[in-house]
């Protein structure tokens, strides 16, 4: 892997291109957007009294997929009671990785019907639920009889549309988006974990996504392991999944899109990284990790997630504004340069709101790190101000999913 590479799929250069065209935008330069950078202290006052509402002690976990599945994960947990504590955490990463990579926008119309609790759910809480009993079902594993609670290449290249309909309850009047695409998508992550044996392997066994945690194991000094490595291993491990979009020396970027503003001299001028997926599955896997002894450190390395309830939140309490308000009426693809603005400011104002966020809680950045922002947060009070302006609460842009877009 050259330098240009690795650094194309760091945060790093999420960070430094994201702020390439906030600087575009602040300066006048976009066709979509202007910044009202006074708003800011609203916002933070807003996101503020969301997180007091929500955490009254403050004490605020990580954005990561385990908040979606409620109490369920610890209804399921007593399951593995005896286990040793390495194999509860591989089984927690062949959950995370499963559920999260079902998570592209199911859109609007679609709901879970929950039989255990009666419960409808939609979007993300939804998603979780349904991509959770799939796994308890053995759905993801080469012996669903037996070893139900795993996710292995021989069990997910088997997978195929009629297995995702039926598992989250798909029918003429409760369509879910990409649904091809998600079928092709775990099928191609059982191809992945064939192609890289050193992460995804073990010497006569199916490769499985959550040996992946021996492979993050090893790499701790200490039993201390930088956040940013497990993302490292996550984009190398995961890359040929995503759809062919943009490669860098036959290497597929997965979400990185391009922007005339991001310039530079050299063959990465124009892209826009963002990671955002691989970026939340890096924080859903801290939890398994710290609990099975290993600490993660430097979260804040990765970036805020460019998603459209943090980005919601941002244009609903006009920090930014719209230069063309009919784009609210349109679907966007997520290659469109508006929606390519609107994520890299995203993760820029979301690294402005931290601090005055951490001033008014009376908190440093090592006790509510991004991850945890994002979860007391800035993700919930963009779903809270989206309900409060738009009936059932749809983001204020809306980009067109076709299962595989993160």
């Amino acid at each position: 892997m050259t330098e240009l590479l690795d650094w194309l799929l760091s945060p790093a250069a999420i960070r430094a291109r994201a702020n390439q065209l906030y600087a575009h935008v602040a300066a006048g330069h976009s066709a979509y957007f202007t910044l009202e950078p006074g708003r800011l202290d609203s916002a933070a006052d807003y996101v503020a009294a969301v997180i007091r509402a929500n955490y009254p002690s403050l004490t605020i976990p990580y954005h990561a997929r385990w908040r979606h599945f409620g109490d369920r994960w610890d209804k399921l947990a007593p399951r593995f009671h005896g286990m040793q504590t390495d194999e509860v955490a591989r089984i927690r990463f062949d959950l995370a990785v499963v559920s999260v990579l079902l998570d592209a926008g199911a859109g609007a119309a679609w709901r879970y019907n929950e039989a255990e609790s009666g419960e409808v759910l939609a979007r993300s809480e939804g998603l979780a639920v349904a991509s959770l009993h799939a796994f308890q079902k053995g759905m993801f594993s080469r012996l669903p009889e037996a070893q139900p609670c795993r996710a292995d290449a021989e069990g997910l290249e088997r997978i195929d549309v009629i297995d995702i309909a039926q598992a989250f309850q798909v029918s003429d009047d409760n369509p879910l988006d990409g649904l091809e695409g998600r079928a092709i998508l775990l099928r191609d992550l059982g191809a992945a974990l064939r192609a890289a044996p050193a992460l995804f392997g073990r010497e006569g066994e199916v490769p499985r996504i959550g040996f992946l945690f021996d492979y993050l194991k090893g790499q701790a000094i200490d039993g201390v392991l930088p956040a940013e490595a497990i993302l490292k291993a996550l984009l190398r491990g995961l890359g040929p999944v995503w759809p062919g979009r943009i490669s860098f020396e036959g290497v597929n970027l997965g979400d990185c899109w391009r922007h005339p503003a991001a310039a530079s001299q050299d063959a990465s001028d124009g892209l826009v990284p963002f990671h955002k997926l691989s970026q939340w599955l890096a924080y859903s896997l801290v939890e398994p990790l710290e609990e099975a002894g290993v600490r993660v450190v430097e979260l804040d390395a990765l970036t805020g997630l460019p998603e459209y309830r943090n980005g919601g939140l941002f244009l609903d309490l006009g920090v930014l504004r719209l230069k063309q308000p009919g784009l609210a009426a349109e679907r966007l693809p997520p290659a469109h340069e508006a929606v390519v603005e609107w994520r890299a400011l995203t993760v820029v104002l979301l690294d402005k709101l931290a601090e005055p966020l951490r001033k008014r809680l009376g908190k440093t950045a090592a006790e509510l790190p991004l991850a945890s922002l994002l979860e007391g947060g800035t993700w919930a009070a963009g779903r809270k101000i989206a309900a409060e302006c738009r009936p059932g609460g749809t983001p204020p842009l809306n980009i067109v999913s076709d299962g595989t877009v993160f």
